[in-house]
Formats: C-alpha cells, structure tokens, sequence
C-alpha cells in the first residue's frame, strides 16, 4: 500500500483527474461539514412553502434549489445525501473488496480443484437475480442503512475475487516468486508478502471505480425503498419524492439527478486517472 500511495504522489495529475480529485473532494468535505454549511433542516417540514421555485424566501431564508412537497429545502437535503452516499460506498466497497481480494487470492495461489469450486461458488452467486436478493435480505435484517451496506457489501465481492484471481495466476509465475517456492518460504509468506502487493494495484483502481457504481446502486435501491428508509436523506429517496410531481415541481427530481451524475462522473475521473498511473503496461514501464 505504501507503494502504492508513493507512485500516485509522484505522478501529476492529468485534467481529468483533477476534476475529479475536486469532485471527490468536495463531496467528502461536505459529509463531514454538511449540518454545519446547510442553510436549513434538511428534514424540517414547512407546510406553508411547498412546492416553491428556485430562489424562493420567506421568513426562515432563502431556498436556492427550491422546496419540496413538504416544503423542505432541496439543496439542504442534497448536502444531507452526500453524507449517506459517502457512508454507505466506503463501507461497502471496503467489504466488497476485503472478501473478493481475500477470495481471489486464495482460489489463485491454491489452483487446482480448490479454485475450480471457488469460482463456480462466485459464478452462482452471479446467477442470483440483485433484486431477488436484496428483497431477501432485507425480510431478515430490514430496510435502512446497514442492511444497504450488508446488500452492496456481500453482492459485490465476486468482481474483486475475479480480478485478482487473474493477477494472481500471472503473479504466480514471476522469477522472485518461484525463487521464494524454491528456497523453501512458507506458502502463507509468498502469499501475503510476495504475491499479494503485486495484486493491490488493480484492487485499489477497481475499488475506485466501484464507488461510483456502489453510488448508483445505493440510490436505486433507495428509489425503490428497499435501501436507506425516512427521514435519512439520500439522493433516491429525493428522486422517488420528485416522481409523482416531475411536470410541476422539476426541480425536486433534476438536481439530486445532476448530483448523482456529478459525483459519479468524479470518481470515475479520479479512478481512470489511478488505472493510468497504477498500470505498468499503460504508463509506458
């Protein structure tokens, strides 16, 4: 990892990837800031300004983004979203990851029959239709945040174990590593001390790039209300709300839509620029 960290300090950032570290940036800093910048409630109903314009004011302030039908401020609750967005992906692509990498290196090192059976376990847990489930697991847990990251957590791991198990079958075959078999290493050491830093580069792009689709996925599921449950704030569930009043009230349904697409265009931008830098055969070495 420190590798890692060391190669991507050493390399400049290209345009796009500096607007996507902005992107990133800004999104994490308005998680942690979020309730101290918003200029209203995001949850705090206000009956007597529903459904009101861009730009609207009355004696609580000004509603840049407009309200809802509720009469809550939109662009409050579209800085309360960052919070979960940013929540749910971390948690669930570092679970996603720790299984799939940990998987993948097993089924790679090991070979055989073992890898065989561990990666048809992954082929049919492919078979299984998301949506199927994500029903199931939320009648045993129920709906809400951690259930969310429970669903995008243990559903997403078979990419990484994919992933890695072909660095892995590569790695396998590198003079220094068969050097180590042949000195007599313990197969733990090559696995973990050899093997395993050589695989870390595409597990870190593909974590990257997977946050935007965790992003996507939390807000589907959101919108369908089998993910984050009122009165948390996400993006999906502003979406749902907007629906029913997207003729009258656009703007209920088109900003937490550009947030959406924003922030996932961000870190698609910064991941790209990870994949450039982190992949030998594309940096030139």
């Amino acid at each position: 990892m420190k590798a890692i960290v060391s190669t991507l300090k050493g390399r400049r950032l290209t345009g796009v990837g500096s607007i996507g570290l902005i992107i990133v940036t800004v999104v994490v800093i308005l998680a942690i800031i979020g309730p101290y910048v918003s200029p209203h409630d995001p949850i705090q109903h206000n009956l007597k300004a529903r459904y009101k314009p861009l730009g609207y004011s009355d004696d609580n302030g000004t509603y840049i983004l407009g309200t809802d039908q509720l009469g809550r401020d939109i662009f409050s609750r579209i800085i309360a979203g960052c919070r979960v967005s940013v929540i749910v992906s971390i948690f669930a692509v570092v679970i996603a990851g720790s299984i799939g990498v940990s998987y993948g290196l097993i089924a790679g090192f090991v070979g055989g029959w073992i890898d065989q059976i561990m990666m048809r376990i992954a082929d049919a847990l492919l078979s299984i239709p998301f949506i199927v489930l994500v029903v199931a697991i939320s009648g045993v847990v129920g709906a809400g945040i951690f259930t969310l990251i429970l669903i995008l957590g243990f559903t997403g791991w078979v990419t990484y174990a994919r992933v890695t198990r072909g660095e892995v079958l590569v790695a396998k075959e590198l003079d220094y590593v068969i050097a180590a078999t042949v000195v007599g290493q313990s197969k733990l050491k090559i696995m973990f001390q050899h093997i395993l830093p050589n695989v870390m580069s595409s597990a870190v792009v593909l974590a990257a790039l997977q946050v935007g689709v965790t992003i996507i996925a939390e807000s589907s599921l959101s919108f369908l209300g089998l993910g984050v449950q009122p009165p948390s704030v996400t993006w999906g569930l502003m979406l749902a709300d907007g629906r029913a009043s997207i003729g009258s009230a656009w703007w209920m349904t088109t900003f937490p839509g550009i947030a959406i697409t924003v922030v996932v265009l961000g870190v698609v931008f910064l991941g790209d620029w990870m994949r450039d830098v982190l992949d030998p055969r594309l940096r030139g070495e």
